[in-house]
C-alpha cells in the first residue's frame, strides 16, 4: 500500500507543476527562515557551556541598597574569593578577575599590538578547561611575571615559532615569560581575553590593591563547587559573609549560575528579570510563527485543488479505499513536499548564512556531525509535513463518493470558515511584525537623534600610555595638537567614555538623612573638561589652571547629583567623600547621556585628577577635514610617543555600538516580517483559487447577464479585504501590547502613535488586493461559456 501511495503521490505532485513548485517555495522559505532563527536561538543558548564542569561554577554577584531598592552588579570585594574558598566547605576553587582592565601593549621584536588581557588568580584555570596547546593548567600562571596566550595571539607575536619560554614586553617596560597557549576562544564565551596575566603582576602595579576593605568592590568572583547538590547551603554562606566581616555594611553577595550569565543580565531588587533570554524567546517564536505561516499556506493551497482531487477520493472511496489510506496518502504527499522544501531550504541556509553572521558578528556554523542537529531537523520535517498536511488530509478524504461524482459542490461553509481563520492568522502574524518593525526602527532613530547633552561628533578618545604618563609630556602633546590646528581643546577622563565606571557611596552632603544609601558615580577628570565634551555648565564653572589651587579640594557635579542630594544652591556646597577634607562645589554639569542612550543620566561627581586617568579625550577642531586632524594627531603622538602606535576611537561609533542590541532586532523584525507577509500571500493566492473554483459558474451567469470586469473584481475582492481588516483589528491590540512592553525598559522613549498601525494596514491591505486580483483578473477575463457549455 506504502509503495502505491507513493506513486500517486509522486505523480500527483509531478502532474501539478505550479502547485507543486508554489507550495515547495512557501514551505522552503518558512523553513529557511526558521532553521536560520533556530539557529541563532540556539548559539545563544550555548553560550558558556563549552565548559565541563560549568553545572558547578557560579560567578558572585553583588546585591547593593540604592535609595531603598537592592541594585545587583558584577564586581565585588576582593577578598571574597580567598575568605569563601577557606571558610565555605563546599566550595572547590574560587578566582578573582580585575575590572576593567585597559588593553594595553604587548611587543615581540617588531611585532607590537594592543591586545585584551585578562588579570586572574591562577586558580582561574583550574575552574576553566581550556584546550592547551602548550603548557598545562597547573603550572601556566605559577609565576607572576608569566602570560598564557592564545593560539591566534602567539601567532600574531611569534609567527610559527614555539613561543613557551619566550619573553613579550608588556606596556614596553616589562618583560612577561609566555608560559602557556590554549585553542583560540569560541565567540559563544562570555570571558573573552587575547591574553592572561597573574594577579601577583595586577597587585605590583597597584599596591592600593592589597589595602582595599571589604566595602570596595573593583574585581569580579568565580566561585566552583565541589558539587552542584550543595549550591543551597553554599549559596547561603556567602550571601552572609561580608556581613560576617563588616557589620554595617548594605553588600549582600551571593552566587549566579555562570551557565546563566550572558542570557539573564538583567535585575530588579536583587532578582533576575531577564535580559537576552528575552529577545531569544522572541526569536524562537519568531521561528515558529514563520513555520506556522508557511504550513497554513500548504492547507490553503491543498484545499484549494479539491475539485481537481474529489473525483479521485470519489473513485478510489467507490474501489473500497478507507478513509484512513486516503489520509495517509495526503500526509505522504505533504511530507514528501516537506523534504523538497527543506532540501531547498539547506541550499538557501548555505548561501545566506554568511550574510547573517556578518550581519549580527557571530559565528553560528552548521555542526553536521551532531545528532541534535539531524534530530531537530528530521522532527522539523515530519512536524511541518502532518501539520501542513492534516487539515487537507480531514478535509479531501471526508468527501461522499456518490455526491463527488455526481458533481463536486464543496462541504459547505465549514471548510471555508477554517481557511479563512487560517488566513486571518497568517495576516495577524504579518501585520503584528509589521508594526512592532516600525515601532522599533522609530525607537532606534529617536535614540540616535536625540540631543544626549554633549556633541558626539568630532569628539575622539585616546588611551593615556607610555610617555604621556610622565611629566609634562601629556601637555607638550596636547598643546603641540593646538598649535597645529587638530583640536580646539583636550581633557583626560577616567575611563573609556561610553562605559560605565566607579561608584562610591561613601558621599555625604549637608542635610543627607543617616538611612540614606545613595550610591554616586565618580569620574577623575582635567581642565577644560566642559568645553572639550561640548556639554554645558549649569552653574559655577569647570576646573581651570588659573584656580590651581583649588583643584584639590574642588568638584563638580551634574543635575542628577544634585537632585539626589537635594541642593537649593550647590555652588559652593560643602561635602565629603570617605576620609579626605571637605571638598567644594564649584560648578553644575548639564546632565548628558554617554553610557547607555536610552536611560538617564546617573548622578555623578567628577574631581580633578589626571594622573589617575586613563584615557585622553580631543575635541577635533571642526574647520578642518577630519582626516587631516586625525592624520596631524597619529604623526604628532608617533614623534613624541613612538613606541606606542596612536589608535584614536570616535565618540559616535562607540554611542552606535550602544545600540547593536536594538539595531539587530529591528533588522531581523524587518527580514522576517517580511518573508512572513510574502508568505502570506500565497495564502491568499491559495484562497483566491479556492474561491475562483467554488465561484467559476456564478461569475459566468453575472457576465452573461451584463456584469463588467470592475463589478466582478469588487465582487471577488470584497471577501478578502474583510479578512484583511479583521486580522488588522486582532493584529493591532496585541502588537501595541507587545511594543508598550518592549518600550517600557527605556527612560527615554517614543509614544506609540497611530501612524505605524496606518501604515502596517495600508500595506497589507495592497498587498492583499494585488495577490488576489492578479488571480481573480485572469477568472473575470475568461470566457463564460467555457464554464457554462455543460449545464
Amino acid at each position: 500500500m506504502f509503495r502505491i501511495n507513493l506513486k500517486i503521490a509522486l505523480r500527483n505532485l509531478w502532474r501539478s507543476k505550479g502547485f507543486t513548485l508554489i507550495n515547495i517555495g512557501g514551505l522552503a522559505v518558512g523553513l529557511a527562515c526558521s532553521l536560520m532563527l533556530l539557529l541563532y536561538v540556539g548559539y545563544e543558548w550555548s553560550y558558556d557551556k563549552q565548559f565541563a564542569d560549568v553545572d558547578r561554577t557560579y560567578f558572585t554577584r553583588l546585591n547593593l541598597k540604592i535609595n531603598g531598592k537592592l541594585n545587583t552588579t558584577i564586581a565585588t570585594p576582593n577578598k571574597l574569593a580567598a575568605t569563601a574558598l577557606q571558610t565555605i566547605p563546599g566550595i572547590e576553587n574560587a578566582a578573582r578577575i580585575a575590572m576593567a582592565t585597559p588593553d594595553k601593549l604587548f611587543s615581540h621584536k617588531e611585532n607590537n599590538f594592543k591586545l585584551k588581557g585578562l588579570t586572574v588568580d591562577p586558580s582561574f584555570l583550574k575552574i576553566f578547561d581550556y584546550q592547551f596547546i602548550y603548557g598545562d593548567a597547573g603550572s601556566a600562571l605559577k609565576d607572576p611575571n608569566s602570560i598564557l596566550l592564545t593560539s591566534s595571539t602567539a601567532k600574531r607575536l611569534f609567527g610559527n615559532e614555539n613561543p613557551i619560554g619566550q619573553s613579550v614586553m608588556w606596556d614596553n617596560r616589562k618583560p612577561l615569560k609566555v608560559a602557556a597557549v590554549i585553542e583560540d576562544l569560541p565567540k559563544n564565551q562570555s570571558i573573552q581575553f587575547d591574553i592572561l596575566q597573574t594577579w601577583a603582576l595586577f597587585e605590583q602595579e597597584n599596591p592600593s590593591e592589597k589595602e582595599n576593605g571589604w566595602g570596595t568592590i573593583t574585581c569580579m568572583t568565580i566561585i566552583k563547587l565541589k558539587d552542584k547538590q550543595t549550591f543551597a547551603a553554599a549559596d547561603a554562606a556567602v550571601r552572609k559573609l561580608i556581613f560576617s566581616k563588616e557589620k554595617d555594611t548594605d553588600l549582600e553577595a551571593f552566587l549566579f549560575p555562570y551557565s546563566k550569565l550572558h542570557l539573564y543580565d538583567e535585575f530588579e531588587n536583587g532578582k533576575t528579570t531577564g535580559g537576552r533570554i528575552d529577545q531569544v524567546k522572541l526569536f524562537a517564536f519568531l521561528a515558529f510563527c514563520v513555520l506556522l505561516i508557511a504550513s497554513i499556506n500548504y492547507m490553503n493551497l491543498s484545499t484549494a485543488r479539491s475539485e481537481k482531487r474529489a473525483r479521485e477520493v470519489g473513485i478510489r472511496k467507490a474501489m473500497g479505499s478507507s478513509r484512513f489510506n486516503l489520509m495517509g496518502q495526503f500526509i505522504l504527499e505533504s511530507l514528501l513536499l516537506s523534504f523538497a522544501a527543506m532540501l531547498i531550504a539547506f541550499v538557501l541556509l548555505e548561501i545566506f548564512l554568511p550574510y547573517f553572521n556578518n550581519l549580527l558578528d557571530i559565528q553560528i556554523q552548521i555542526n553536521y556531525h551532531s545528532y541534535l542537529f539531524w534530530t531537530t531537523l528530521v522532527a522539523m520535517v515530519s512536524i511541518t509535513g502532518l501539520l501542513a498536511g492534516s487539515y487537507p488530509a480531514f478535509y479531501l478524504s471526508s468527501f461522499s463518493p456518490t455526491k463527488v461524482l455526481k458533481g463536486f459542490k464543496g462541504t459547505g461553509g465549514s471548510s471555508m470558515s477554517i481557511r479563512k481563520v487560517l488566513v486571518i492568522v497568517q495576516f495577524s502574524l504579518s501585520v503584528g511584525m509589521i508594526i512592532c518593525a516600525i515601532i522599533i526602527y522609530t525607537q532606534i532613530q529617536f535614540m540616535k537623534n536625540k540631543p544626549l547633552g554633549f556633541e558626539r561628533d568630532g569628539l575622539v578618545q585616546l588611551d593615556i600610555e607610555g610617555e604621556w604618563a610622565k611629566a609634562g609630556k601629556l601637555e607638550l602633546f596636547k598643546t603641540t595638537l593646538k598649535k597645529a590646528g587638530a583640536i580646539v581643546s583636550a581633557t583626560e577622563f577616567a575611563s573609556t567614555f561610553t562605559e560605565g565606571g566607579s561608584i562610591t557611596g561613601a558621599i555625604s552632603w549637608p542635610g543627607k538623612a543617616a538611612n540614606d544609601n545613595s550610591v554616586i558615580d565618580y569620574r577623575s577628570t582635567g581642565y577644560e573638561f566642559t568645553n572639550t565634551i561640548g556639554g554645558g555648565l549649569l552653574a559655577g564653572r569647570d576646573f581651570s589652571p588659573e584656580f590651581v589651587a583649588d583643584t584639590a579640594t574642588s568638584v563638580m557635579v551634574n543635575e542628577q547629583a544634585v537632585k539626589t542630594m537635594g541642593l537649593k544652591n550647590p555652588v559652593g556646597t560643602n561635602i565629603t567623600w570617605g576620609d579626605n577634607p571637605p571638598l567644594t562645589i564649584i560648578g553644575v554639569v548639564k546632565d548628558y547621556s554617554n553610557e547607555a542612550i536610552g536611560q538617564k543620566p546617573k548622578p555623578t561627581l567628577f574631581y580633578f585628577n589626571p594622573a589617575k586617568s586613563r584615557i585622553l579625550l580631543l575635541r577635533l577642531d571642526p574647520s578642518k577635514p577630519l582626516n587631516k586632524s586625525v592624520q596631524l594627531i597619529r604623526t604628532i603622538s608617533n614623534r613624541i610617543n613612538p613606541a606606542y602606535p596612536a589608535e584614536l576611537k570616535f565618540i559616535s561609533q562607540g554611542m552606535e555600538e550602544q545600540l547593536r542590541n536594538e539595531k539587530l532586532l529591528s533588522a531581523l523584525s524587518n527580514i522576517f516580517g517580511g518573508f512572513a507577509i510574502l508568505i502570506s500571500c500565497l495564502g491568499l493566492l491559495g484562497l483566491a483559487l479556492y474561491m475562483a473554483e467554488q465561484r467559476n459558474k456564478e461569475i459566468s451567469i453575472r457576465k452573461v447577464l451584463g456584469a463588467d470586469l470592475k463589478n466582478i473584481l469588487i465582487l471577488l475582492n470584497k471577501d478578502f479585504i474583510k479578512l484583511v481588516i479583521f486580522s488588522n483589528m486582532i493584529a493591532f491590540p496585541l502588537a501595541y501590547i507587545f511594543a508598550k512592553n518592549w518600550l517600557s525598559k527605556y527612560d527615554y522613549k517614543i509614544d506609540i502613535a497611530i501612524w505605524p498601525f496606518l501604515i502596517a494596514g495600508l500595506i497589507s491591505l495592497f498587498i492583499s488586493v494585488l495577490t488576489v486580483s492578479l488571480q481573480t483578473f485572469k477568472v473575470a477575463k475568461a470566457n463564460a461559456i467555457d464554464a457554462l457549455k455543460y449545464e
